[in-house]
């Protein structure tokens, strides 16, 4: 099978397509040929060593896939050869074949290609977990979500609008806002030409916002901080801007609010039956036509260094996809 292999930390373009065995699934494991796999900004970390992981080498990049069962492992009972399915990887999805861990897979539900379905895990299922488990997210509140255009962003947007929120939608230019108000966003702010902690004071008739939504890091995190309510709670979701904030500690004494982290991923192996629950709800919101993902572009294995790229560049609305 062809795979795009990581075999030295470096950027996207030192990545290679090769042909290599394929494998077969162990005990409560799948065998899965991938017809789609999300692009992350985590999948930018991993190929440089920086992320939480660091698989053996050779790899292929690739958390999040959707594709048909081939092989089904000793006491898999829940899943058929030949059935749809979702799963989270962590790597390895940037491939034609991928073996996936029976408990982080989901049926893909009717209705849904594979194309968004290799989208959906890991941007929704981050943004569920925050704004609902850590942040306990009340109807009638205030969200300000950070890098509101970006595959996580525009999840948690639509999320927040689910639960009850009135959204501000915060990134770097007005067609990125625009774009951010057709998916729920009520407000919004241009970080890039507005002073962020102002802002909000402005449209929060100076109480500042109830929850922060924050991938960015960086220059913004602390103005965002700064700008929560009293019992504030400000959500550490990543650091897209490739900057880990270093914020006052005071700022939390003095307005009663929490930071939080979100590692959804551990979360979702060490909870599995709360992280199905939180995907039965996601999954019955995208059959009303409440949650809609939002494809940028798609591209073949060969063209994995530039869509890699575009996450970096930040030139990419919602997600981009591998489809071997």
């Amino acid at each position: 099978m062809k795979a795009v292999l990581c075999k030295s930390y470096g950027p996207p373009e030192s990545l290679v397509v090769e042909d290599i065995p394929s494998q077969s699934p162990g005990k409560g494991q799948i065998l899965l040929e991938v017809k789609a796999c999300g692009v992350n900004f985590p999948d930018t970390l991993i190929i440089e060593g920086k992320y939480q992981f660091k698989p053996e080498m050779p790899f292929s990049p690739g958390g999040e896939i959707a594709g048909i069962v081939k092989e089904v492992g000793e006491g898999v009972k829940q899943y058929k050869v030949g059935q749809k399915v979702f799963a989270m990887t962590g790597w390895g999805g940037f491939a034609e074949e991928v073996v996936a861990d029976a408990k982080i897979c989901f049926p893909i539900p009717d209705g849904m290609d594979f194309v968004t379905a290799s989208s959906f895990s890991m941007t929704y299922g981050t943004s569920m977990h925050a704004l609902q488990d850590r942040a306990r997210m009340k109807e009638g509140e205030t969200l300000l979500v950070l890098g509101a255009a970006g595959g996580v962003g525009l999840a948690a947007v639509e999320i927040g609008v689910q639960l009850g929120a009135k959204v501000i939608a915060a990134a770097s230019t007005q067609e990125k806002l625009d774009f951010c108000r057709e998916y729920g966003a009520v407000e919004t702010i241009n970080y890039s030409k507005e002073d962020l902690k102002s802002r909000i004071k402005e449209l929060t008739d100076g109480k500042g916002v109830d929850v922060v939504y924050d991938p960015v890091g960086g220059a913004y995190s602390e103005a965002a901080l700064r700008g929560t309510a009293w019992k504030g709670r400000y959500l550490v979701i990543g650091f897209a801007s490739g900057e880990i904030p270093q914020v006052p500690l005071n700022l939390p004494l003095l307005k009663g609010c929490q930071i939080v982290g979100v590692f959804w991923g551990s979360f979702a192996q060490r909870n599995p039956q709360a992280n199905m629950m939180n995907f039965m709800q996601l999954i019955q919101w995208f059959r009303e036509g409440k949650l809609k993902p939002h494809i940028h572009a798609t591209y073949g294995l060969e063209d994995a260094a530039k869509a890699l790229h575009d996450i970096l560049d930040r030139k990419v609305k919602g997600k981009v996809v591998l489809v071997p």
